[in-house]
């Protein structure tokens, strides 16, 4: 093997060559790897702490139309969720035509899923208590109705529900696209002139 050492202007070139070389390939040690994890830990907490708190939800301005107790982590009066249509609606409305036990033909209903309300009150709990006006109560899984795409009807065929037609607020699932919902044991779980629910 021909090996060649270029010396220009006193400067030995491969010398240099592989101190550059040794340099750059540089073994990582395991204080190196430790230092390394101590700065992304750094950088990770200074993330979380200038990220800023969920937003708070506001408080009602309105009459109060649900209130959601238990098990949540965004209240807005006291240890409460309080919600007014204002704050409803502004949940974003969702929509689900279908056939119910109580009406005829196809309905559409509009209001916010079930699913945004648990959000914006930070819910935690496995379980909605749900309570009408008339004290009747059901347990619902909070899952299924996320599942599902539930919703908190406030409207029937672009009418505003009042207590005579099962306002302000009916728990509506969308049945028609799901016919396991067409029984009698989920037609319990339809609580219309809804007051309350209670996270558990």
């Amino acid at each position: 093997m021909d090996i060649r050492v270029t010396v220009e202007n006193g400067i030995d070139h491969c010398a240099m060559a592989h101190e550059l070389h040794e340099r750059l390939h540089v073994p990582i040690t395991t204080e190196d790897r430790m230092r390394r994890r101590g700065l992304l830990k750094g950088a990770l907490l200074l993330l979380l702490a200038t990220a800023g708190p969920a937003s708070a939800l506001p408080p009602a301005t309105g009459e109060p139309v649900l209130t959601v107790t238990g098990a949540i982590g965004n209240p807005n009066a006291g240890d409460k969720a309080v919600l007014d249509q204002a704050l409803l609606e502004g949940l974003g409305m969702a929509t689900i035509r279908t056939t119910t036990s109580w009406t005829d033909g196809v309905v559409e209903f509009t209001g916010p899923t079930v699913a945004s309300v648990l959000d914006a009150v930070g819910a935690s709990g496995a379980t909605l208590h749900a309570v009408a006006v008339n004290d009747y109560a059901v347990d619902l899984d909070a899952d299924e109705l996320r599942r599902y795409g539930a919703i908190l009807a406030m409207r029937q065929d672009g009418k505003q529900l009042s207590l005579r037609d099962k306002g302000p607020l009916w728990v509506v699932l969308p049945r028609d696209r799901h016919p396991e919902l067409m029984d009698e044991a989920n037609n319990s779980k339809w609580i219309w002139q809804l007051r309350s629910i209670e996270i558990r």
